[in-house]
C-alpha cells in the first residue's frame, strides 16, 4: 500500500500525532510518499530519520496511491486539495486543530481509526469544486482556479461598501450592497457562509449557497440554488480593486472585472472512515455539544 502524506506543523498539537503516524505505518509496511517541503521540515525538527521518497506537486499524484492524508486541520485539507485536484486520489484528514469538518480522524484515536485504512474498510464521498474564470484575465487563477469551500469577493482597502451585480445562467438576480459576497459549496455551507448566516447543507446535496457579508439591505438573504447554475459577478466600488479569494487562495481584482463560477467537471474524494459521519461531526461540534448517548 502506497500512501502520500502532506501536513502543518504545529509542535504541541501535530507532533505527536506526527510520531503516531510514522510509527503504525512503518509497522505496517506501508509505503509513505512525503511531501517535499513537510519531508524537509521533519528533518529539521528531527521527528524522522530514515529516507522517503517525496512528490513535489500534483503532477506526481496518480492512481498507485491508495490516499493522501493530511495533517493539520481542514484548512490544511484544503490546500492539500490543490496537490490532488483531478488526480482522483482520495483525500483523508487527521485532525489537529479544534473544530474539524473535514479532517475526520481525531488525534485520540488514530490507530484504531489508520486500522480501517490497512484494511481498506472505507468510503468515500464526492465533493463539489468551483472554477473561477475572468475577464479580464488574472493570472493569479490560471494555474489554481478552483475552490473546495467558496469563492468569495469583498472590499479591499475602504471601509466602504461594495455592490456585488448578480446573475445566476445569465439572468439578474440582484445587486448586493455588501462588504462582499459568498459562493459556497455544501462542503463550505460550515465554514465562513455559515458565520454570516448561510445554511448548513449535508455533503451529498447538490446545492450552492449565495451568502452576502454584512449587506446594507436587510432583506438580503442567503440563497440555496442548483450546483449546475453558472454564477455571473460584477463588482464595483469606490476603490480600484477588490479581493477574490478561493479558499486559502487571495487576489485582488480590477474593479468592473466579470467573474464566471461555476461547478467544475471533477470532484474531489474524501474518505469517510465508520463511525465518523458528517452529522456526528454536527453533533459533536456545533449544534448540540458533545453526544452524550451511550
Amino acid at each position: 500500500m502506497k500512501i502520500a502524506i502532506y501536513g502543518q506543523y504545529y509542535q504541541n498539537s501535530t507532533e505527536p500525532i506526527i510520531k503516531d503516524i510514522f510509527k503504525f505505518f512503518n509497522a505496517n509496511n506501508v509505503e509513505m510518499v512525503i511531501e517535499e517541503n513537510f519531508l524537509s521540515m521533519l528533518y529539521e525538527k528531527q521527528l524522522v530519520k530514515k529516507e522517503y521518497k517525496t512528490f513535489p506537486s500534483n503532477s506526481a499524484l496518480d492512481n498507485s496511491f491508495e490516499m493522501l492524508i493530511s495533517i493539520g486541520g481542514d484548512g490544511t485539507i484544503l490546500r492539500a486539495a490543490a496537490f490532488v485536484r483531478n488526480s482522483g486520489v482520495p483525500l483523508l484528514g487527521i485532525n489537529a486543530g479544534r473544530l474539524g469538518f473535514l479532517a475526520k480522524v481525531q488525534k485520540e484515536n488514530i490507530e484504531s481509526l489508520l486500522q480501517y485504512v490497512i484494511d481498506q474498510n472505507y468510503t468515500t464521498s464526492e465533493r463539489t469544486l468551483l472554477g473561477l474564470t475572468s475577464d479580464p484575465k488574472n493570472d493569479s487563477f490560471e494555474e489554481l482556479n478552483f475552490a473546495m469551500n467558496e469563492v468569495t469577493v469583498s472590499r479591499k482597502d475602504t471601509t466602504s461598501m461594495i455592490t456585488v451585480e448578480t446573475y445566476l445562467n445569465n439572468e439578474y438576480l440582484n445587486s448586493y450592497w455588501a462588504d462582499g459576497l459568498i459562493i459556497s459549496t455544501p462542503t463550505g455551507s460550515t465554514g465562513y457562509s455559515l458565520s454570516c448566516g448561510g445554511p448548513i447543507l449535508t455533503p451529498d446535496v447538490k446545492s450552492l449557497v449565495i451568502t452576502p457579508i454584512a449587506p446594507h439591505n436587510l432583506t438580503a438573504r442567503p440563497l440555496v440554488i442548483p450546483d449546475d447554475t453558472e454564477i455571473t459577478l460584477r463588482v464595483t466600488g469606490r476603490e480600484d480593486q477588490y479581493l477574490v479569494s478561493l479558499d486559502s487562495r487571495i487576489s485582488s481584482v480590477k474593479n468592473e472585472s466579470i467573474l464566471k463560477i461555476k461547478k467544475t467537471d471533477y470532484n474531489i474524494k474524501m474518505v469517510e472512515i465508520p463511525g465518523e459521519t458528517f452529522l456526528k461531526t454536527l453533533r459533536n461540534k456545533l449544534l448540540w455539544g458533545e453526544d452524550k448517548r451511550n
